[in-house]
């Protein structure tokens, strides 16, 4: 659901016309939005995800090049996922994994390993298994949350991995160029993943941030797959970290 009041700005027509993009994440949410509009712009997609009911809709509605279901954190899967994309492709989104917002106290190893895997490992197991693939200009383009700048309680875990995404674009982006490495940092984005977490406090989330954030409308994915494909169509963008939170850091104390 998006409660946006304004449209958000997209990519034109045509501006991807002939480019293939990889969305791994890509049956829902702020993947499935960046795979839409990577469509409009005239791109073909290839979008993965864990569950087949849920990619094979978003595969037909893309019309994409090919689907392909599996966990993005097993390490053969992605390897053999990556190893049999076309040569060359354009550009390259990881839009896979949950947060994890939890006290010390009550973490779940399990849990906060996973997330590590998927907010850290995952990104660098991508950039070293598909640069090869990736033409000169295009992008790999990762996501992470705006917790680098903030400390508290529960946030050690995605604060730990915000900051250490933002290390690593910058770093790759040198050591992979020309290919162009950049990071977009999202405040609370209305997705399905979202309301999931928040269940019955999804409502009263949303109108807190009408009434707070500078924009005065919540940010949907729209606003960060329009984000995603700038950085994809601009190449005077590489090695850095973009937010896109409606102004929600300006009003912390």
């Amino acid at each position: 659901m998006t409660t946006a009041s304004t449209p958000s700005p997209t990519t034109p027509s045509g501006q991807l016309l002939g480019q293939t993009v990889v969305v791994i994440g890509g049956s829902s949410g702020i993947g499935l939005e960046t795979a839409r509009q990577a469509r409009a712009a005239g791109a073909g997609v290839i979008v993965t995800g864990r569950d087949p009911a849920r990619l094979k809709r978003a595969g037909l509605e893309l019309d994409a090049l090919s689907t392909a279901v599996f966990d993005a954190t097993d390490p053969a899967a992605l390897g053999d996922f990556l190893e049999g994309l076309p040569n060359p492709i354009d550009h390259i989104m990881v839009a896979a994994g949950a947060a994890y917002y939890v006290p010390l106290a009550e973490m779940e190893l399990g849990r906060a390993r996973r997330a590590f895997d998927e907010h850290l490992w995952l990104p660098l197991q991508v950039a070293r298994g598909v640069v090869h693939k990736v033409r000169a200009g295009g992008t790999l383009v990762f996501i992470t949350g705006t917790g680098a700048n903030h400390s508290g309680i529960g946030l050690s875990i995605m604060s730990t991995l915000a900051a250490g995404l933002h290390a690593l674009t910058a770093n790759l982006a040198v050591e992979v160029a020309p290919v162009r490495v950049n990071l977009i940092a999202a405040g609370f984005v209305d997705t399905p993943l979202s309301a999931e977490l928040l269940g019955d406090e999804i409502e009263e989330r949303r109108e807190q941030l009408r009434a707070t954030l500078p924009i005065r409308r919540v940010v949907g994915a729209e606003d960060v797959a329009a984000l995603a494909l700038h950085l994809m169509t601009n190449t005077a963008l590489t090695g850095a970290a973009y937010d896109v939170d409606g102004g929600q850091q300006l009003l912390r104390g």
